[in-house]
């Protein structure tokens, strides 16, 4: 009798284990049916304050955008949530994308590659502010005018503030000769020479090409090669096994690779592009793969314990330096963050500081811009997130008669002149010719002197004389009414 009873209590406990499994499954597939008809614009134009907010499907919209593939990779309180593939990885042979699906990551090669640089930081290889050129071996950074103060150091290139040349890196076909580091820092490729053109330190640029030093840096300290160093040290103690910054992309991969397509649906001539540039430009992954980064990131500088960089160092990286910039990353008031963008192929990681949600989200399409916003407003919704919300307008209707009041025509410097009228809805205004070419530019008013562009929700103010209209100003842009 005893034993019976301590059986039974077993099955007792499978069953409410199994019960409770069964309940978390259908909570999470609620969830991700939420999330994924949940897409909601960036722009949300409401009127007269009642909000009337429009949602999407996420396959719909990639059909109305034009991308062919998407796949994304959530992470909630320290374990992949859920992961999934949509749409296809090549048109023409119509294989679906799956969460072994490998996207270029474009430049969010950049923060991963940055790990090691700090790992040598940490183990006394390498001191960010020395001379990087004190590191170079194979190929040294030429000295000029503005180097007579400032040196470029590593710091400076992982915050983009050491005044170096050549932002980003096209690619080369396959099949192409590839140049070596060296042969592509000295413009013997298909982009310019990398070199200083202001004083390092002074302010922020952007720049692939410091990136690209880097990479030189790290593999003349280790004698290896790059990709083989990154393999050692990062990918693979993070799990990510089944990503490589190696290019040409070994054959091995070839069948897992995502096609590449252009903004107007070509596909990118040989599926895909090699990028030698490989720190600034070339990791091949999954969303699955590359969101463990921002996991490791996330949980050292939350839980301040040393895992794959020390706590001091995540706290570096994530600490505002230059324009938006931590060391490698984007950082912004509650979260980190970066996208890539490669031939054909787009990519964004975000990482929330306080919170333990991660997610990234990579297509093999160049029409990326309207859907990522979309699915992080998604996001931000479902995990209650701070630091993102939508741009909001709100419509305050105008007679068609106090419309008529800003007709006429505006002078833009430089820019031409552009003829304004009432719409043909008699609800707003529309703006053709000038700075806006042969595009329709619709605004909607907000207040008696203030418009908005229906599309980006950016302002036009109309500068006035009492009732009579002397001209327009919206973002860098000022226009003279003239008739």
């Amino acid at each position: 009798m005893k034993n019976f009873f301590f059986y039974l209590s077993i099955l007792l406990t499978l069953t409410n284990c199994s019960n409770q499994s069964e309940k978390d499954k259908k909570l999470l597939e609620e969830r991700i049916l939420r999330l994924e008809n949940g897409l909601q614009p960036n722009l949300q134009i409401h009127k007269d304050s009642i909000q009337e907010i429009q949602h999407f499907n996420i396959e719909d919209r990639m059909k109305e955008l034009g991308v062919n593939g998407l796949s994304i990779a959530v992470i909630n309180n320290g374990v992949i949530e859920w992961a999934k593939g949509y749409g296809v990885t090549d048109t023409t042979e119509n294989r679906k994308v799956t969460t072994e699906t490998m996207f270029l990551a474009g430049s969010i090669s950049k923060p991963v590659a940055a790990t090691r640089a700090l790992q040598l930081y940490e183990n006394g290889a390498l001191d960010l502010d020395a001379n990087v050129n004190d590191y170079l071996v194979n190929w040294k950074l030429p000295d000029n005018e503005f180097t007579l103060e400032e040196k470029v150091t590593t710091r400076r290139i992982l915050d983009h503030s050491a005044g170096l040349t050549v932002w980003g890196f096209p690619g080369y076909e396959r099949g192409e000769d590839i140049p070596s580091t060296p042969e592509i820092l000295d413009g013997k490729g298909n982009t310019d020479s990398v070199r200083v053109y202001k004083k390092p330190g002074e302010s922020w640029r952007y720049s692939g090409g410091g990136y690209t030093i880097m990479q030189q840096m790290i593999a003349d300290i280790e004698e290896r090669q790059f990709h083989d160093v990154m393999q050692e040290h990062v990918l693979d103690p993070l799990g990510m096994t089944k990503s490589t910054y190696e290019n040409p992309l070994p054959e091995k991969y070839h069948d897992l690779a995502a096609t590449g397509y252009y903004t107007d649906g070509s596909q990118v001539n040989g599926k895909w592009h090699v990028y030698p540039e490989m720190a600034a430009a070339g990791l091949w992954t999954t969303p699955s793969q590359l969101v463990i980064w921002a996991k490791e990131i996330m949980e050292v500088y939350q839980s301040q314990e040393d895992g794959l960089i020390k706590a001091k160092t995540a706290n570096e990286m994530l600490t505002l330096s230059t324009d938006n910039y931590g060391l490698g990353i984007v950082v912004e008031d509650h979260t980190f963050v970066h996208s890539g963008a490669d031939a054909g192929f787009r990519a964004q990681l975000v990482g929330w500081k306080d919170h333990p949600v991660a997610y990234v989200i990579m297509v093999n399409s160049e029409n990326s811009g309207a859907i990522f916003r979309e699915v992080l407003l998604s996001i931000v919704k479902e995990y209650e997130l701070p630091g993102v919300e939508p741009r909001t307008r709100i419509i305050r209707e105008q007679t068609t008669d106090k419309l008529k009041q800003f007709e006429g025509t505006y002078d833009f410097p430089e820019r031409g002149v552009a003829t304004l009228s009432v719409n043909e809805n008699g609800d707003g205004l529309q703006f053709t010719g000038g700075p806006f070419e042969d595009r329709i530019i619709h605004l909607l008013p907000e207040e008696d002197f203030k418009f908005f562009n229906k599309n980006s929700g950016v302002y036009y103010t109309f500068r006035h004389n009492g009732d009579e209209i002397t001209g327009v100003e919206f973002s860098i842009l000022e226009g003279k009414r003239v008739k």
